[in-house]
């Protein structure tokens, strides 16, 4: 695989704190003014930059778009960001707990994503393709990097490690108590070479962001009659972190109705499916089995058929789907439902409980954490996952590097 070094703007040294901001989409409009609120130098102004237009603006407004533009060309004229002197590449880690993660912060190829080297596991959905590939656009910039994962590989671990034990550039605790580290790394080319032993990088997070940037690159290229391949516009930014490093959690469902049906008639059909018994576990220990939360019990659920042995039908997701959400509730197509909700696994099994007990939902389920290699295997297929299949924690910080088209 092909990384490259770019010329990152990045937060000014005593302000990285303050600059770094959660990603544009884990946050709706007024959770991200939350966050900002009294801060300036918040990236969220760039990445949610409608908190800082009138209430009654949409989301995909041209106003927003423009005001994103203003606020990131604000940050570097005043010295918010500061622009690297060299290409360079970065380890960036961040620790959750006992869970601690290193990844190459790096330029990847937008040939390689259009081939297919770099792999994708989901679809994406045209508004917030389109939406993101205007921002990325308007302002010349990967405002925040794709995340990326690819099997393991012991010199590239060793080389991490030997630049974990030099000094950052950035240390700091964000308010969700992970700690964010940044190295900055000016003797790229050993990086380089280890890299093109990796035989494919695979989206994790990020496929709006993939897609996004491999289009704007391609439109770049096809109006430049001398285009070469050495354009800036040619790579877009990501963190590859190999798979072991990666913690995945469950990425939850809630049922919002069960429609006409009785609870009495969702149980006889739900059994019709499943070896159905009341459990005092929350959430399940192995793939294969769900667990179900309604009328303040917990239940455990057993597919009385086979689970198939492809790549995509193995997913419990997938089990969950194919056998209970379409058939049992009519949702066909999770994505265009508003009879249903996902629930990231960070938030734990009591935000179940706490949805379908307050009434905002009528049933939980709780789902086995699809692991990378699940992943890995469904992209190497060249198949899709349901939507909302893997929730990976912790989340990318934006505003730490950022990548200019130029």
């Amino acid at each position: 695989m092909k990384i490259n070094p770019f010329q990152a703007w990045r937060p000014a040294q005593e302000l990285a704190e303050q600059v770094a901001s959660v990603p544009y989409d884990v946050v709706t409009t007024s959770q991200a003014a939350a966050l900002a609120a009294g801060n300036p130098h918040s990236f969220l102004h760039v990445v949610r930059a409608e908190i800082d237009l009138p209430k009654d603006t949409g989301a995909y407004d041209d106003a927003v778009y423009a005001k994103a533009n203003e606020n990131l060309q604000k940050m570097m004229a005043d010295g918010t960001l500061i622009r690297e002197e060299q290409p360079c590449i970065y380890l960036y880690s961040q620790q959750m707990g006992d869970h601690l993660q290193y990844g190459i912060v790096a330029g990847c190829n937008i040939e390689d994503y259009e081939n297919g080297l770099i792999k994708i596991h989901e679809n994406t959905r045209k508004v917030k393709e389109q939406d993101r590939t205007r921002y990325v656009d308007e302002l010349n910039a990967n405002t925040g990097p794709v995340f990326l994962t690819c099997k393991d590989s012991d010199l590239i671990t060793k080389m991490m490690t030997q630049v974990a034990a030099t000094e950052p550039i950035y240390t700091f605790t964000a308010p969700d108590s992970i700690i964010h580290t940044v190295w900055k790394i000016e003797e790229t080319g050993d990086f380089t070479s280890a890299f093109i032993d990796v035989p494919a990088f695979y989206v994790a997070d990020g496929h709006h962001r993939s897609a996004s940037a491999a289009a704007v690159g391609r439109a770049r290229r096809e109006a430049n009659p001398s285009h070469d391949g050495t354009e800036p516009y040619n790579w877009f930014l990501a963190v590859i972190f190999p798979e072991t490093q990666l913690k995945v959690l469950p990425y939850n469902r809630v049922v919002l109705s069960i429609g006409d049906q009785t609870q009495n008639d969702f149980f006889q059909a739900l059994e019709n499916a499943f070896t159905v018994a009341p459990t005092t576990q929350t959430a399940p220990t192995k793939s294969g089995s769900i667990c179900m939360y309604t009328d303040k019990k917990w239940f455990n659920l057993t597919p009385k058929e086979a689970i198939p042995s492809d790549p995509v039908g193995a997913l419990d997701v997938s089990v969950l789907q194919e056998r209970v959400l379409g058939p049992l509730f009519g949702i066909a197509d999770p994505r265009e439902s508003n009879d249903i909700d996902f629930v990231g696994g960070i938030h734990g099994t009591s935000e179940l409980e706490r949805r379908v007990d307050a009434g905002e939902a009528v049933v939980a389920f709780s789902l086995y954490p699809t692991t990378i290699e699940q992943l890995m295997d469904v992209a190497d297929a060249n198949l899709l996952m349901p939507p909302k299949s893997t929730w990976f924690e912790p989340k990318l910080r934006s505003g730490l590097l950022v990548n200019t088209l130029d």
